[in-house]
């Protein structure tokens, strides 16, 4: 007998409570967090499905053309804050104008000097002539235009990874100047068909690898010269 009416006591005090965590808001909040709706579920799902950074693969060709091509699109479209983000953040970059890097004439540039070409008016040495070995006196726009893109390299007809495709009577040092490097050649072997090959040019960039990338170090501009 007092079991019989203590069971209906018990169901009448767990409705009562049931209603009252049901009218807080408390009940149904707790019911979204364990449907999936909780935030910390979510971003605890999200942190899970995150890849984690890859580790660069030095050997992948394929990794390093994209990146030089990107870098070329750039200079291209003379798109200077968007080229400094792919220039290495510690080294900067050295322009060469005539295939022999050089640590005494060559000018390095560093990402914030690259970024800012574009509004940079004031002249600067960028190395020396070969033969006359005359300074190179130009201002940023004036040496892009002569020794980097003065050809449209993003349609160069022979690019090549690791190998100097055409070379004339200068130096061409880029594996022992940048020994933890790559480079990529793009090169026309010549412009005028008129001239025989002797209107050849190219540009080199050099790539060395920081935090898991490539980032650019160097551009070197090759030409026939006499």
């Amino acid at each position: 007998m007092r079991r019989t009416i203590l069971l209906p006591i018990l169901a009448l005090v767990g409705g009562l409570v049931l209603g009252t965590l049901l009218g807080s808001g408390l009940f149904s909040a707790s019911r979204r967090g364990l449907n999936g709706g909780g935030t910390a579920l979510a971003v605890a799902s999200s942190m899970a499905s995150q890849p984690s950074a890859a580790t660069l693969d030095i050997e992948d060709d394929a990794h390093l053309l994209a990146r030089a091509s990107s870098t070329v699109s750039l200079i291209k479209e003379a798109d200077y804050v968007g080229l400094s983000a792919l220039v290495h953040p510690q080294k900067g970059v050295t322009l060469t104008p005539f295939s022999t890097v050089s640590t005494e004439y060559d000018r390095t540039l560093s990402c914030q000097e690259v970024s800012t070409l574009s509004q940079d008016q004031q002249t600067y040495v960028w190395g020396v002539m070969d033969g006359s070995g005359a300074p190179i006196r130009s201002t940023c726009s004036d040496y892009f235009a002569r020794f980097v893109y003065n050809a449209d390299y993003a349609q160069a007809p022979e690019v090549e990874v690791d190998t100097v495709l055409i070379s004339g009577n200068a130096l061409e040092n880029v594996a022992d100047a940048y020994p933890e490097g790559r480079f990529v050649d793009y090169t026309f072997p010549g412009i005028d068909p008129g001239k025989g090959g002797y209107d050849w040019c190219s540009l080199k960039l050099v790539f060395e690898p920081w935090q898991e990338e490539w980032y650019l170090v160097g551009l070197i501009h090759s030409e026939w010269t006499t």
